[in-house]
């Protein structure tokens, strides 16, 4: 799955305008009488001494734009004037070992003791940088969760090689949630794992591995990266407009450039070469993408038999993943939130997956964002077709949040509960 935290850096980079006169805003968190909150946060897409800013609502954007919804001084946060006050969150640093490699992390808690606070990990999906600091730990901590957020191997001050083999990441999961627990003796209840993206393969099959309460999954998939790739491509031909023949010539471009991965670069070089002379016909052809097929449509056969593995199938993915496996063998209680319009992880198959497991008596509860992107994000559309990213619809923070805590409940902006009462 294609990296959201470069989506999340150009969106920001799009939005943030020079620094203004107001005084520079402090990170942290800052929370209103009625328990609305904003994170404040360093990002490297906003100059310096410009932050990235998240409201529970998922407005966003940097401090230092003219626009900006609040000002800061006085070590507070000023929004329509009133004066929201800084939480002071207790935050531990960790270290701990995971297969032989040592991982950092931190347990943020929130202000005062309550046995019965939940505890969440949060998994991070395919991206390289460190969730650390970042905005959704806070956001998850200012609605009175305690959250564990962790380098993954290989990035931030974590150790190893960066991968990503589902089975490792989740013993890696699994070992943070032991470590959180160990961390928040005496000061949670129920435990359990977040999912972002890359993560709804993984938190899933960590809570196979230990005794989590729950997982929450956001915006990830069903289905294996193979069916991801195919299903971005089909995507992609219906956004253009284009009929079943297109639909059918890049399932067949998927079904070739399968049997390459899985074969490790032996087999499927003839039924590549077919579909590239049907696609050569095609003007809308040198636009697909999907995951990797576009790009390897686009490589000729002894290029890919001399560094197709290098460049492709460096990483460990597991190409065929039976995500609905794991989950078949999964009795905690989950919720699966869906972007209706995702372009990187087509929900057709997710949905239907998901449903089914529902109606074989497993508990989960399932929520779908119309008109919302990959992350969860509200969106324009230009005439070229190409979409620009305006904020986190409204509902999904606060819906994790409360789902995670044991009361989701009513509306949450313009969710749809797809799993019924």
């Amino acid at each position: 799955m294609k990296n959201i935290a470069f989506a999340c850096a150009v969106a920001f980079a799009a939005l943030s305008s020079p620094a203004t006169a107001q005084p520079a805003c402090a990170p942290g968190t800052y929370a209103a009488a009625d328990a609305d909150f904003v994170v404040l946060a360093p990002v490297p897409s906003v100059p310096a001494p410009g932050l990235r800013y998240l409201f529970r609502d998922g407005r966003r954007g940097a401090t230092s734009e003219a626009a900006a919804p609040l000002a800061c001084r006085d070590g507070m946060v000023e929004v329509q004037g009133a004066r929201w006050n800084r939480i002071v969150f207790r935050e531990t640093p960790a270290r701990f070992d995971s297969v032989g490699t040592p991982l950092t992390g931190v347990l943020i808690e929130p202000p005062g003791a309550d046995a019965k606070r939940p505890l969440v990990v949060m998994v991070h999906g395919s991206e390289r940088t460190s969730p650390i600091g970042g905005v959704y730990g806070y956001a998850m901590a200012a609605q009175g969760i305690s959250v564990f957020v962790y380098d993954k191997r290989g990035t931030g001050g974590s150790e190893g090689e960066y991968t990503q083999n589902f089975e490792l990441l989740a013993a890696d999961a699994a070992k943070a949630l032991d470590t959180a627990r160990g961390l928040a003796a005496g000061r949670y209840g129920r435990a359990g794992f977040f999912g972002g993206s890359q993560g709804g393969w993984v938190a899933p099959l960590a809570a196979t591995r230990s005794k989590a309460d729950f997982v929450a999954v956001g915006f990830g998939l069903v289905a294996s990266p193979i069916e991801e790739d195919r299903e971005q491509m089909v995507s992609e031909v219906r956004a253009a407009g284009l009929g079943k023949d297109a639909e059918a010539l890049v399932t067949r471009l998927s079904q070739a450039t399968a049997t390459l991965l899985l074969s490790n670069f032996r087999d499927g070089y003839d039924a590549l070469e077919a579909a590239r002379r049907e696609m050569a016909a095609q003007p809308w052809a040198a636009k697909i993408e999907g995951e990797y097929s576009g790009a390897m449509a686009r490589m000729t056969n002894e290029e890919l038999r001399r560094v197709g593995r290098a460049r492709f199938d460096n990483l460990e993915l597991i190409w065929d993943y039976d995500a609905v496996a794991a989950l078949r063998t999964l009795d905690t209680p989950l919720l699966w939130v869906l972007a209706g319009e995702d372009r990187e992880a087509p929900i057709e198959t997710t949905r239907t997956a998901l449903m089914g497991l529902k109606t074989a008596g497993k508990p989960v509860d399932v929520y779908l964002f119309p008109n919302t992107d990959h992350g969860m994000f509200e969106f324009t559309t230009g005439a070229d077709g190409e979409r620009s990213v305006t904020r986190i619809t409204d509902g999904y923070l606060k819906l994790l949040g409360d789902w995670v805590k044991g009361y989701a409940r009513g509306a949450y902006g313009r969710a749809e509960r797809l799993t019924g009462g």
